[in-house]
């Protein structure tokens, strides 16, 4: 069954990040709590576009990196231009920039268990470029979700500037990204009712590859790394009894990334 975010959060979401820096945050924390009360069901992409917010806000108040590795999941990885590395030994390394990359949610895919989840949205970074971004999150077992995967890339060529609009503030990303967000849960078939085999996929020679699939097998994600340095991502989902192609991106070779070089 196919669900979208409730109208509720999202009206909650963007009044909580239109105010000021600092003085929204505890409110919003607390509209999105109220909002997720009567949620029903485990699979609440809600609470993967709580955390994502929660993430970016920690990215500006703490610091780029400091976020980053607060919110991984153990094993994380981060798809660079170079390929994939390990996001605990890459992190480590970092110190966090004066001012971090604004992003917010545009799309949150989650598998019926709620185990994993994919989002994908909208960046900015400090010299005002924008790109996509995609993540991969993982329910830990506080209920809590934690990234295992992130890629993001410029837009090439980038929008043409907009001056008539002034300087972009702080929070600008987030609201506009919350204004189309989309929330959607794979199909959860019932007891002792088969679940679809998902497509057969070949991966060509030389190509590095990895893939996670939900425990209830209702949703898979794969990266794919060229050895010329071309990246792939293709999530798949299942949706009204047939699996589904959510994303199929490449990833290029040459824009710079949100987390990685």
């Amino acid at each position: 069954m196919k669900r979208l975010v409730s109208v509720v959060l999202l009206a909650a979401l963007v009044a909580g990040c239109s105010g000021p820096r600092g003085g929204g945050a505890a409110t919003l924390d607390q509209r999105i709590k109220r909002a997720l009360v009567g949620a029903p069901g485990e699979a609440q992409p809600t609470r993967v576009v709580a955390t994502e917010l929660a993430f970016a806000r920690a990215a500006r108040e703490d610091g780029q990196w400091t976020a980053f590795r607060a919110f991984a999941a153990p094993g994380a990885v981060i798809h660079a231009r170079s390929g994939v590395v390990d996001a605990g030994a890459y992190l480590s390394g970092l110190a966090d920039p004066a001012e971090a990359v604004q992003w917010a949610p545009r799309a949150v895919w989650m598998s019926c268990d709620s185990l994993i989840a994919v989002s994908q949205g909208r960046f900015r970074d400090p010299e005002g470029k924008v790109g996509t971004y995609t993540t991969a999150w993982k329910r830990q077992s506080d209920g809590d979700y934690r990234w295992t995967y992130d890629v993001a890339v410029l837009d090439d060529p980038q929008p043409p500037p907009r001056p008539e609009l002034g300087p972009a503030s702080e929070d600008e990303i987030v609201v506009s990204a919350l204004s189309s967000i989309k929330g959607l849960v794979s199909d959860c078939p019932r007891e002792a009712e088969p679940v679809p085999q998902p497509p057969e996929f070949a991966v060509a020679p030389g190509v590095s590859h990895a893939m996670a699939t939900s425990p209830d097998r209702t949703l898979r994600w794969r990266w794919e790394h060229k050895a010329g340095g071309d990246r792939r991502f293709i999530l798949e989902y299942l949706t009204s009894g047939k699996w589904v192609t959510a994303i199929d991106q490449s990833l290029g070779m040459a824009s710079p990334e949100k987390a990685g070089e």
